[in-house]
């Protein structure tokens, strides 16, 4: 019988999954709970931890990603989300594809194999197999920047400078658009952390803006915020989606409380080239960023195929 070992030692037998006409994905996925195999059962076990960590009232959970998921149809998964966790940390470029897309930047289905150079020709950026027009991106952005901005400096007694997570609520305060992120952010008050805000072309407006206006930004007073939130809560959790920056933003603050009671990180990068992406979870306790007893799993695979199963799975809707 093929069998894996328990967390306790003992052998548990795996089970056949048997799908049912009109199986939900609940059942589905409760069909699954022994499945063994590869990222499937490390998939069951990071549903598992993010329903605990959701659950434990006194956890304060985070949830990070990088931007390249917001120019996917996941971004709807990611707003009907953020009302779950009580602080997001992302990239730059989430505010491009968040804001372009609520300004009605239409992005299309494309393919891996298109010809670039044509591409670049036609005026069509690519991202992966999502094909982008120019105008649907820098253009409605920069449209909606200034638009925003100058809303913001027409308000008597307005500031003159902002945190990144400040500012970016006051995008999300002006978005109509409730299928965005930022705007789901603002109507939940969830903070969105960017410490990469400055590397896009959100960050390239804000350089522009500052020339010819009182602006300023003050990318320290969200660190001491996230300090703040390290050092008063006991209990802390992740749903980390991707690495980079706004992965290990969320492991390294939470070091300072000997490190995180609940992760789950989802990601298709190897760990064999030494990059932060591609460390497994476990490396992190090494570090004191995830405690030694802390519940937790990284899922090797797609967070599009992923993130949208386990989001059903545990009703994040």
């Amino acid at each position: 019988m093929a069998t894996k070992k328990g967390t306790d030692g003992r052998l548990v037998p795996i089970k056949d999954i048997k799908i049912k006409k009109g199986m939900s994905v609940s059942e589905l996925i409760g069909s699954m709970e022994h499945i063994g195999g590869f990222s499937a059962q490390h998939m069951i076990d990071g549903i598992d931890i993010a329903g605990r960590m959701l659950r434990d009232k006194d956890s304060f959970n985070f949830l990070s990603f990088p931007a390249d998921i917001v120019s996917t149809g996941v971004r709807g998964i990611l707003a009907s989300s953020v009302k779950y966790f009580d602080a997001i940390i992302t990239t730059g470029g989430t505010l491009d594809h968040d804001i372009a897309r609520a300004h009605g930047g239409v992005y299309s289905m494309g393919s891996f194999n298109a010809d670039d150079a044509a591409l670049h020709r036609k005026k069509i950026y690519r991202l992966g197999n999502v094909f982008i027009k120019n105008d649907e991106y820098g253009l409605e952005l920069e449209n909606a920047f200034v638009e925003t901005m100058e809303d913001i400096y027409s308000k008597e007694g307005h500031k003159t400078e902002y945190s990144a997570s400040e500012l970016i609520r006051e995008f999300g305060a002006r978005i109509k658009d409730e299928g965005s992120i930022v705007r789901q952010a603002y109507l939940h008050n969830v903070p969105i952390f960017c410490p990469g805000i400055l590397d896009g072309a959100f960050g390239t407006q804000m350089t522009l803006f500052s020339q010819n206006h009182d602006f300023k930004l003050n990318l320290i007073k969200d660190e001491l915020e996230l300090s703040n939130i390290s050092f008063d809560n006991k209990v802390t959790g992740a749903l980390m989606i991707g690495g980079g920056i706004s992965k290990h933003h969320v492991i390294w603050w939470n070091q300072f409380k000997d490190g995180l009671d609940y992760a789950v990180y989802i990601t298709t990068a190897t760990q064999y080239d030494g990059s932060l992406s591609g460390a497994r979870l476990s490396e992190a306790v090494s570090w004191g960023k995830i405690k030694e007893k802390a519940k937790y799993t990284t899922i090797d695979g797609d967070a599009t195929i992923i993130l949208p199963v386990m989001c059903a799975a545990l009703d994040l809707v």
